[in-house]
């Protein structure tokens, strides 16, 4: 890949490190500190059960869906953990994501710093007992208004039917959490920055306050535009956090809703990859950087004036078991070597890497380490 900014800086090796007989990886190690990477979202905790077609029809649940929960399904977390065998898992996004770049890294843990709000509950408890075990340093608000956030993924052979409640999520307060001395110092320490768009919902004030920090010091700040309502329904909180965008990633369906908000007149996604990459930006020492991906199609990315695609990983359909979870996945592989300042192809190769792993799995998981060098 052609790379302008970010651009990996060569890492001169000391005297010492030239005498020790390490790989490379190894060697740029030691530059990665805790709390490098930091992420802003809304945490939920992944309620994962095989379930019966009973249990889909009582709540009226497609198959293969994702909804948001409503007054109708109250009662179904509840049912779901009582009913049948469950396994919880730190979720939500950003959090997905972050967790994804910590797996890709292993070493050292807490690179990947997360904020959100959670409720003082049982499902509080374990999200932050989740979030240690993936060795990210999760420093969540807590509040007794609303319970913490779930996600019931309930599984029918190889479909998930996926209803999520956000509840405390939807109650982060830049005032009582953000702008704290001591977390304030947490998101000071990062170089990159990650936030899906779904916050621009919840905290607009505290992604920009993020997003301004990282444009004054010139460091990284990525963004995703995460589903088309955003683009659609919150068109002007986007368009406020967009300038301080340094990469900025989406799918095909995203990237064409973002096109018909901003009147590009084009559905081809090469030239809404320009066209956005191109929009205003507030520190124009670094070009923005748009990155799209397009499912088993190949992934754009646009840089100043030049566009590359990258061919993904081939899967058997056969071994293909969870779609859902992959765009998160592709963004943590991406940030694990974007921290690490390697070259935005092998950014673009780590990305590929992760989402490949995660689809072949169900929910965004992963093996204990990464076979990826």
């Amino acid at each position: 890949m052609a790379s302008q900014e970010p651009k990996a800086k060569k890492h001169k090796l000391s005297d010492e490190e030239e005498d020790e007989d390490v790989s490379p990886c190894k060697k740029i190690l030691p530059k990665l500190s805790p709390n490098s990477l930091f992420g802003m979202g809304n945490p939920l905790l992944d309620i994962c059960a095989v379930v019966d077609k009973d249990f889909l029809d009582k709540y009226t649940l497609k198959p293969n869906d994702q909804i948001l929960a409503d007054d109708k399904h109250k009662a179904l977390f509840e049912e779901l953990v009582k009913k049948f065998n469950v396994e919880y898992h730190a979720g939500g996004a950003t959090q997905n994501s972050i967790k994804v770049a910590q797996w890709m890294i292993q070493e050292p843990h807490k690179v990947g710093t997360f904020f959100g709000c959670i409720g003082k509950d049982k499902f509080g408890d374990i999200l932050k007992e989740k979030a240690k075990e993936a060795h990210i340093d999760a420093h969540y608000y807590e509040q007794n208004e609303e319970p913490t956030g779930t996600c019931a993924a309930c599984i029918t052979g190889d479909n998930r039917s996926l209803v999520a409640n956000l509840a405390a999520a939807n109650c982060y307060k830049k005032d009582k959490h953000l702008d704290m001395k001591d977390n304030w110092k947490l998101v000071e320490k990062a170089k990159v920055y990650y936030i899906a768009g779904f916050f621009l919902t919840v905290s607009v004030e505290s992604i920009l306050k993020v997003a301004k920090h990282a444009s004054e010091n010139h460091k990284i700040f990525c963004l995703n535009l995460s589903a088309p309502f955003i683009s659609q329904f919150f068109k002007d909180n986007l368009m406020q956090v967009l300038p301080y965008v340094d990469v900025l990633f989406g799918n095909e369906t995203e990237a064409a809703a973002f096109a018909k908000e901003q009147d590009f007149e084009t559905e081809d996604l090469k030239e809404i990859a320009k066209k956005t990459q191109a929009l205003p930006k507030v520190n124009k020492e670094r070009p923005r950087i748009v990155v799209f991906t397009q499912g088993k199609n190949d992934t754009i990315m646009a840089l100043s004036e030049k566009l590359e695609t990258y061919p993904v990983i081939k899967v058997d359909p056969k071994d293909l078991v969870d779609t859902n979870g992959a765009g998160d996945a592709f963004v943590g592989g991406f940030l694990s070597e974007l921290v690490q300042e390697k070259p935005l192809d092998q950014c673009v190769k780590a990305a590929h890497y992760a989402a490949n792993v995660i689809i072949q799995r169900a929910g965004c998981t992963f093996p204990e380490k990464p076979n990826f060098s």
